[in-house]
């Protein structure tokens, strides 16, 4: 049987590199809105949560909040100062190009600066190829709105980094439902995410509102890269389900959540273990790669008593270093197998601990084209 899909892709050229945008202390939020910030269902926030001037922070009690609140403190107050001048730098690049009235879906785009005069769609999927730089950056300006599709996604591969993208939009951006989106929203009014959204990076609006709806959101950090490196491809998706369980050097699972005060004058007490946590599908077996199992990707936790910093790890490449509980960070599924570590250091004298465990993706179909009728038989 043969089987063939055109697939249509615009590559354009860098002009000159964007100049780096600097979030300052708006950097620890993944969420921040001026007025309100309203969620609906068990949505996710791997980062701070903050709203300023406004203070109302309505239908949070089924969120995961992996982060501080910050409700019109001084702290939500300097972070959106320093997220206005993210926000000039930002809208005053000098333009690689201009994309004006051009669908964001289906294409391959450098390092550079690219100007929307009026608003902005995704429809499907967008690449950006940092070609192999870690330090590229990718900056949009964007006067109007910016909309994306039911599924649309935002994929990073030969080195880009989500912490290096910037959505500057003069309006307003929606993200649709299941929408699988990277980078940082910088958004003059507001932003909302539908039902299933995902964003590696940040919502950040600096006079309206944020609006949450069952969605995962992960603060991206340059220092804790969350892409692979050249020639790989990674993808913003919602978390699947998996079991973390101690691996080799670990500690027993005996001591699984142990929380037993320590006095401070104690030493060789700390303790940690990496529990599991349950989001969907998907199971892991310790110390091994499972073989007839996979996941999609999957929250890990570490519990224990003493514990000064915990940083994870994935496939040698740091993507997360938490100091206060929940150390917890959302692992990404990549095309292969894989391996998650968490180095654990404690407060006392207990000498500091690795916990590794290996993991399989699994296989992801995709369509081709992203829209109009699929044509596919086996």
């Amino acid at each position: 049987m043969a089987l063939a899909v055109a697939v249509a892709f615009a590559v354009l050229p860098v002009a000159a590199q964007a100049a780096p945008v600097n979030l300052a202390t708006a950097a620890p939020f993944v969420v921040l809105g001026g007025q309100t910030v309203t969620n609906t269902g068990p949505s996710v926030l791997n980062g701070d949560l903050g709203v300023s001037p406004g203070n109302a922070l309505p239908g949070f009690g089924p969120a995961t909040i992996n982060g501080a609140v910050h409700n019109n403190d001084a702290v939500a107050a300097q972070a959106q100062l320093d997220l206005t001048t993210a926000y000039d730098v930002a809208a005053g690049q000098a333009q690689t190009a201009d994309l004006s009235n051009t669908d964001l879906g289906n294409r391959v785009l450098t390092a550079g600066a690219y100007r929307y005069t009026a608003d902005a769609q995704l429809t499907g999927p967008l690449t950006l190829d940092a070609q192999g730089d870690p330090n590229a950056q990718f900056v949009f300006m964007i006067a109007g709105q910016l909309t994306t599709a039911p599924a649309s996604s935002v994929l990073l591969t030969n080195g880009a980094a989500p912490c290096n993208v910037f959505w500057q939009v003069g309006s307003s951006a929606t993200l649709d439902t299941t929408t699988a989106f990277q980078g940082n929203i910088m958004a003059l009014t507001s932003i909302s995410l539908n039902t299933g959204a995902t964003v590696v990076g940040r919502a950040l609006a600096r006079n309206g509102s944020v609006t949450l709806d069952t969605n995962v959101l992960t603060a991206a950090d340059c220092a804790a890269n969350t892409t692979s490196g050249a020639g790989t491809t990674t993808t913003a998706g919602a978390p699947a389900s998996a079991s973390l369980v101690p691996g080799a050097g670990a500690v027993s699972p005996a001591a699984s959540g142990a929380t037993r005060p320590v006095s401070p004058a104690a030493t060789r007490n700390g303790r940690a273990t990496l529990r599991q946590t349950t989001i969907g599908r998907g199971t892991l077996v310790p110390r091994t790669t499972p073989t007839g199992r996979c996941t999609d990707g999957f929250r890990a936790t570490i519990r224990g008593a003493m514990i000064r910093r915990v940083v994870f790890s994935l496939d040698g490449t740091r993507i997360a270093s938490r100091t206060t509980s929940p150390f917890q960070v959302i692992v990404r599924s990549l095309p292969g197998v894989h391996k998650v570590t968490a180095r654990v250091t404690f407060k006392d004298a207990t000498r500091a601990r690795t916990l590794s465990l290996g993991y399989r993706a699994c296989a992801v179909a995709v369509r081709r084209p992203a829209t109009g009728p699929a044509q596919f038989t086996g």
